[in-house]
């Protein structure tokens, strides 16, 4: 009697890498083209024609460096720096605002309260643009009925302002917040409260040491998405305040719809491009701490 010597099974971590491996491929195909297609096209244009110049008269291109160095000089420079600080401002309040508020729902344990703030804040984590610029308008802007009744005017409050405009993004930032930051204080085992009380630990102790840390990739995480939003952001604050507050969203409106001298047509692409390589310096502080404590909240 002989026997057949032993093959690779299918059902080794080697044999499922190399069977699935092909067909992986082939299934994430589609996608692969259309992020090639929505994200790739688009990202190679703005880039082609933030380094380009066309010739007037003989439409010839050229390579130049023109259009970025202006975007980063006089208005434009100071509308990169006005929607840092505001995306920044709104991001750090929205993002302590919102843990506080998903904590407290975490610790009250009402399933019916969960489910209405859960709701709530998907509604307004989308509610935005002109609709919510008219919102505030009509509530608390010049002539608004919040505004008349509490006397607001003479405590020098101005809606169309920088203060104004970071309170009507808190309004739509906080509930992003509420929905992102819930599931990781959800990942809080009770077992580690447990075992840090134990070990003679109080309730502050234990967030600097074990609950802080766990979380800080998942806050981070939270920030980096707030300020992405309030950064790209433009039709709320072109209703609001127009040209008032400088802001890079507006001054590119501007220079796409014509608004600029001859020959600064592109700086709007070389500002997108300014945005872009913003939202990668963010994204890059991110992604390693958000690696690093993945396995804590599995």
């Amino acid at each position: 009697m002989s026997f057949a010597s032993p093959t690779p099974t299918t059902g080794t971590a080697g044999g499922r890498r190399r069977r699935r491996g092909p067909r992986t491929w082939l299934a994430a195909l589609p996608l692969i083209v259309f992020t090639g297609l929505c994200f790739g096209v688009p990202l190679g244009a703005l880039l082609y024609g933030a380094v380009t110049r066309t010739a007037p008269g003989t439409g010839a291109s050229s390579l130049t460096g023109e259009h970025l160095r202006r975007s980063l000089q006089g208005p434009y420079l100071g509308s990169l720096i006005g929607s840092v600080q505001l995306s920044a401002l709104t991001a750090l309040i929205g993002s302590v605002l919102g843990v506080l508020i998903a904590q407290a729902i975490v610790t009250s344990r009402s399933r019916a309260l969960r489910n209405a703030v859960l709701t709530a804040s998907g509604v307004l984590a989308n509610f935005g643009g002109v609709p919510l610029a008219f919102a505030f308008i009509a509530t608390v802007g010049i002539s608004g009925v919040v505004t008349q009744l509490a006397d607001l005017s003479s405590l020098g409050w101005n809606l169309y302002s920088f203060g104004g405009l970071a309170l009507v993004y808190l309004y739509f930032l906080i509930p992003l917040m509420v929905l992102v930051i819930l599931p990781a204080l959800d990942g809080l085992r009770p077992q580690w409260r447990e075992a840090a009380q134990n070990a003679g630990a109080n309730g502050w102790q234990f967030w600097r040491h074990v609950g802080l840390p766990v979380l800080a990739p998942s806050l981070l995480g939270g920030f980096v998405l707030l300020f992405g939003s309030a950064f790209a952001a433009h039709a709320t604050a072109a209703a609001l305040v127009g040209g008032s507050v400088p802001l890079v969203t507006l001054k590119i409106a501007d220079a796409l719809s014509g608004n600029v001298l001859v020959g600064q047509e592109n700086v709007a692409l070389a500002l997108g491009l300014d945005m872009i390589l913003i939202a990668g310096l963010v994204m890059a502080v991110y992604l390693p701490l958000q690696r690093r404590s993945a396995r804590w909240l599995r």
